[in-house]
């Protein structure tokens, strides 16, 4: 039997690619099809196709790609868990937390009480503790997919 090798795209990659595309002044179309092929044949890379997409079209300088997008993932990445927060009235200081734990272990643990700490006071009776758990974890999980494995260090420590 013969071993088919598949070669994972990685965000080093998508970034060389779009330094390229800057370096052709934009107008190698061609390239941002590839990067969009990449992006969609890459499981790892499609929960961040937005976030990739939304860079690109905010680049400034193309000589800077690498450091122009560890901030711009550290802007959106902080912008997202701010509306996370916000929309699900979860404790800020312990969300930040959990997700500081969650992405130094790789993954969202959602058994034991780390979940029920983050959320806010809701009645244990009727059902809508635990729908307001699930969809805080489907969330947070979301969240930890686009984030993981990009944009340099991850802290979610509180801005000043």
């Amino acid at each position: 039997m013969e071993l088919i090798k598949q070669i994972e795209v990685n965000i080093d990659y998508i970034l060389m690619l779009v330094k390229k595309y800057y370096d052709s002044n934009c107008e190698d179309k061609e390239i941002l099809v590839t990067i969009r092929k990449a992006v969609n044949a890459s499981p790892h890379l499609r929960s961040k196709k937005e976030l990739i997409e939304n860079f690109i079209a905010s680049v400034s300088d193309g000589e800077q790609i690498v450091s122009e997008w560890h901030d711009f993932v550290a802007q959106q990445r902080e912008k997202d868990l701010a509306v996370i927060i916000e929309e699900e009235n979860l404790k800020e200081e312990e969300t930040r937390k959990f997700l500081e734990n969650c992405f130094q272990d790789g993954e969202i643990k959602t058994i034991g009480t780390d979940i029920d700490k983050i959320l806010p006071p809701i009645s244990r009776f009727g059902g809508k503790r635990a729908m307001k758990k699930q969809a805080v974890i489907e969330k947070l999980r979301q969240f930890f997919e686009k984030y993981f494995g990009i944009g340099g260090p991850t802290s979610f420590a509180k801005p000043s």
